[in-house]
């Protein structure tokens, strides 16, 4: 399994971008595919999962209490998307897209952190400013 993200850059505050990630080599008939971001200096933390065989999302908490980003699928079921609005300079971070394929309860523990995702993409870079 490969994962290729794109969409990253830099934008102002305010502005938007639409991560994209497209997995090679994995079906999306189950598991979970997702987004996890990096700032400078901070931990790397769950961003949102989606179940890729039925649409279910999974935010972290403190993503949806900030709103404004959203994950989908994007054209087929081995690609996701994370549509982000209102960005601030407090977003500025690499993201980088993950997925598990067996999914179930790996899905919400991997967003928390609790089990590993085990195949992580490059990372695109978002930047605001």
């Amino acid at each position: 399994v490969q994962l290729v993200e794109s969409g990253g850059g830099s934008v102002q505050a305010g502005g938007s971008l639409t991560l994209s990630c497209i997995a090679s080599g994995y079906t999306g008939s189950r598991g979970c595919m997702g987004w996890f971001r990096q700032a400078p200096g901070k931990e790397r933390e769950g961003v949102a999962v989606i179940v890729t065989n039925s649409g279910y999302t999974m935010y972290k908490e403190s993503v949806r209490v900030r709103g404004g980003f959203t994950i989908a699928q994007g054209a087929s079921k081995n690609s996701v998307l994370l549509q982000m609005n209102g960005l601030k300079p407090e977003d500025t971070a690499m993201f980088y897209c993950v997925l598990d394929p067996v999914g179930g309860s790996r899905c919400m523990a991997g967003l928390h952190g609790e089990v590993e995702f085990p195949y992580w993409g490059q990372g695109t870079q978002v930047t605001v400013s």
